[in-house]
């Protein structure tokens, strides 16, 4: 049996556990999130698959 984790749901979730533990945290989660999605956005790095 092979398990296969998305990235992108992983971050989700720890991100939310930590906004719950420290909701001061969300201002820099939401903008390091939003840098991220414009850098895959401008560069294309979602679509580069190694095989």
């Amino acid at each position: 049996m092979t398990l296969h984790l998305a990235l992108g749901p992983l971050i989700s979730l720890f991100a939310g556990i930590l906004i719950l533990i420290v909701p001061r945290l969300l201002n820099y989660i939401v903008a390091v999130y939003l840098i991220l999605v414009g850098l895959v956005g401008v560069f294309g790095f979602g679509g580069w698959h190694p095989h």
